[in-house]
């Protein structure tokens, strides 16, 4: 049975109409980088909660949590429209293996997201650990357009400090803009065809390299079946060790 803990809203960030961050205080057992927790609400006297994983480090007790609105959702409306000092329910145990915890280490980190899915490894990357346990990580971020990467200052800050480890590669699913620095398309088609690699200069192999994947089922699926079918990846599980880690968003 979950345990709940009444948090207070410090600050929110409204970044276009559809997604906001917000940022709370409350007293929460310790969590792994990458894990997620719950929140709740009650409305119309009936308690609704979600998941959301944690974006702040673990040492940060500033409690971050980028959130896409659902217009018609149960929750995410509600969500969207709290104000500073509101209170709000927050589970007091983290949840989730979407870490680096049971991951081998190895040269390359890969990290592919999609929307809201870049949660987690923003929490991991500003934990630091990663970048003693990876050669190189290699962070994919796939969004409609540019506008839409909002913790795009964090992840620059974030390289600046460790220059040589981390790439970043944003992919655009609309074409607008001629970027020669951003790709266009799908991650898993990106894959397939081999321009993600070709374009990074590091090939996705077994030999050095494990892949997360968070976000859209059905980039993590067909993803997946790719590195499964074509690369002889498999699913990293706590018993049995793979080089594929991934979480669903919905």
């Amino acid at each position: 049975m979950t345990k709940w803990s009444i948090g207070k809203i410090k600050e929110i960030k409204y970044w276009t109409n559809n997604l906001f961050s917000i940022i709370l205080k409350a007293k929460v057992n310790n969590f792994f980088a990458g894990q997620f927790t719950k929140l709740a609400l009650k409305i119309n006297n009936k308690k609704i909660q979600r998941a959301y994983s944690y974006i702040n480090s673990p040492e940060n007790k500033n409690y971050e949590f980028y959130i896409s609105n659902i217009n018609k959702g149960n929750l995410t409306p509600y969500l969207y429209k709290l104000k500073i000092n509101d209170k709000i329910m927050i589970a007091k145990n983290a949840l989730g293996n979407f870490t680096i915890n049971n991951v081998k280490s190895c040269k390359n980190l890969w990290m592919l997201s999609t929307g809201t899915g870049i949660g987690p490894y923003l929490s991991i990357l500003q934990d630091n650990i990663c970048f003693r346990k990876f050669k190189q990580i290699i962070l994919v971020h796939s969004i409609r357009y540019i506008e839409d990467f909002n913790y795009l200052n964090l992840v620059k800050k974030i390289k600046q400090k460790y220059y040589n480890q981390l790439i970043i590669k944003i992919i655009l699913t609309k074409k607008i803009n001629i970027n020669n620095s951003i790709l266009y398309g799908y991650i898993p088609n990106l894959i397939k065809n081999g321009t993600l690699e070709k374009d990074i200069g590091i090939k996705i192999h077994t030999n050095n390299s494990h892949v997360m994947l968070c976000g859209n089922p059905n980039m993590i699926k067909q993803t997946q079946k790719f590195l499964e079918q074509y690369r002889n990846f498999s699913k990293n599980l706590i018993n049995k060790k793979g080089n594929i880690t991934y979480e669903q968003y919905w």
